[in-house]
């Protein structure tokens, strides 16, 4: 057994005088060892940070490992600021791992979601022994699944998110005065145990009310809107290029970034470098096999990956090749490991989205159907009414809100009884039907406002009539001409999945998933100041000349 040393709260000075504290795991020897470096604001010693990266089974492998707080956060010093500090902090962190004691100069960079996103940076600063990046489960684009989607705010992370990590900034305002301590504690508690309760709903959703009570620095999006600047301190997107490293990354599915890990990796591809993605069926917090209410199979499990090991040691086997002793890996190359559902089985492929798939269109039609055949002249538009009180709940999906509101693939009979939802529904399949890359809706639509929501989501109805999600979007219309039709288009992100013969697809149409999408209340006032709602009449057109479809990457044969 490789006996490990281990140093807490090693200091790293920051161009600024900072000072940032580490864990550090050593192999007991003279080394030196190739290091594995993590920066993340949720401490060092969590469970979360172990749960991504063990550092003793690393350091049995031959790495030397590094955890780090982030500014502001825990051991380390400065003030807690989302995102500012971590592209000049992890050029100085690489820089200073490289030269600890033991160290063969090159430094790995792992982790996910925030940590994730703390690697991207880095990279982005160029530090010259940063090698190498494995970021799991985060994102491109922060509008596009961190701050909003479609145009909606992500209120479902973005409150208990911001909520949460404000107990560590209430510990250290308060640290010398116990009694503000334990109120503010207790506030904060109270708040984050009510979101689910009605605390969802409080207005305005861009200003939340419950982070001007405690004094908090929020997610990021209204100082994004403030400072659009600013927003490039966690952007991935238009400058990967400027990242010359290979990468190892990880999503899932049914993940809140599911189509950041995507948009990553085939930007990389597009600049010519080695990438590798991995995508199970996962949600953001659960790698394991049974997701949601489906079980997908041993196989699914990262631990056991269909008989390839466990996630982990395949990063390490590649953390080996990439700043260790093993063999290098070949230059400009892609490896794509997907699970694909309902097959219910991991596929090799070179490639990402398949080029084989076929864009086939599945139109709306009257009497809930849906169809390749498009639509013919007497189809009468679908009409609804939407109300921002009253909205349709998030049931399912790629969600990081908490534990009142599972993710992953749910029974969709409650949404699907509702009056405010749509419903289209294929005849039942007479052969497998393969669905595998990027899926859109294309809605002929009207509203009776100035502005408002549509959602479309893909579900998989099994042979006994049970429908569950697959996967959705939303888009947010903040200048609508009341009454007239228009042509809008819902980004569903991506999926992987077999519709097994038998089994039907569904479409849901609606204008609301709350408390994951902040409510559009149907004015046209911005976020930040809308708190009086009004009813909104919709209409969803299916005819010749306005064919509302969703298009399906379908894989031939």
């Amino acid at each position: 057994m490789t006996e490990i040393q281990i140093e807490c709260d090693v200091p790293a000075e920051m161009r600024d005088g900072t000072v940032l504290r580490a864990d550090v795991y050593r192999p007991v020897g003279t080394g030196p060892w190739p290091v594995l470096l993590s920066r993340l604001p949720y401490g060092k010693q969590m469970a979360l940070a172990i749960a991504v990266l063990d550092p003793l089974a690393a350091a049995r492998r031959g790495f030397m490992v590094v955890l780090q707080d982030t500014r502001g956060r825990f051991a380390s010093e400065g003030a807690w600021e989302p995102w500012t500090y971590e592209e000049s902090d992890g050029y100085d962190t690489v820089r200073w791992a490289a030269a600890l004691p033991g160290s063969n100069g090159s430094v790995g960079m792992i982790g996910a979601s925030y940590f994730g996103n703390t690697q991207w940076m880095a990279a982005l600063a160029k530090p010259p022994e940063l090698k190498a990046i494995a970021p799991m489960l985060t994102w491109s684009d922060p509008d596009d699944g961190l701050w909003t989607r479609g145009g909606a705010i992500e209120l479902g992370i973005t409150a208990p998110w911001t909520l949460m990590m404000g107990a560590d900034v209430l510990m250290r305002r308060h640290g010398s005065d116990p009694a503000a301590l334990v109120g503010g504690l207790g506030g904060l508690v109270k708040d984050l145990d009510g979101l689910a309760g009605g605390g969802y709903g409080e207005l305005p959703a861009g200003r939340f009310p419950a982070f001007a009570r405690h004094d908090l620095p929020e997610l990021g999006y209204e100082r994004s809107r403030r400072e659009p600047e600013w927003a490039q301190s966690c952007t991935v997107t238009g400058r990967h290029d400027e990242v010359d490293l290979p990468t190892f990354q990880v999503g899932g599915w049914y993940d809140i970034f599911a189509q950041g890990t995507l948009d990553n990796f085939t930007a990389m591809r597009r600049a010519g470098r080695s990438a590798t993605l991995v995508m199970g069926p996962w949600t953001h917090t659960n790698q394991q096999h049974v997701i949601g209410d489906i079980n997908f199979g041993f196989a699914a499990n990262s631990a056991f990956m269909g008989m390839r090991g466990p996630l982990n040691g395949l990063q390490l086997d590649w953390f080996q090749r990439t700043i260790g002793a093993g063999e290098p890996l070949e230059p400009d190359t892609g490896k794509v490991l997907l699970f694909v559902m309902g097959a219910n089985q991991w596929r090799e492929e070179t490639e990402w989205p398949p080029s084989r798939a076929v864009d086939t269109d599945f139109h709306l039609r009257t009497n809930g159907r849906l169809t390749p055949e498009p639509p013919t002249a007497d189809e009468q538009p679908e009409h609804f009414t939407y109300d921002p009180m009253k909205p349709v709940p998030t049931t399912g999906g790629a969600l990081l809100i908490g534990d009142d509101f599972r993710p992953g693939p749910l029974d969709q009979v409650a949404v699907e009884a509702r009056d405010d939802v749509l419903v289209f529904t294929t005849q039942p399949l007479t052969e497998d039907t393969e669905v595998t890359g990027r899926i859109k809706a294309v809605l002929h639509a009207a509203t009776d406002g100035p502005s408002t929501d549509w959602v479309a989501r893909l579900c998989d109805v099994d042979e006994h009539g049970l429908s569950r999600n697959v996967t959705d979007g939303i888009l947010r219309v903040r200048e609508a001409t009341p009454g007239e039709p228009a042509e809008h288009v819902v980004d569903l992100w991506s999926t992987s999945i077999v519709f097994r013969a038998g089994h039907r697809i569904r479409v849901q149409i609606t204008s609301s998933n709350f408390p994951r999408w902040d409510r559009n209340l149907n004015t046209g006032e911005p976020e930040d100041n809308a708190t009086t709602p009004r009813t909104a009449r919709q209409q969803v057109f299916h005819d010749p000349d306005r064919p509302s479809r969703i298009i399906l990457p379908v894989i031939p044969g």
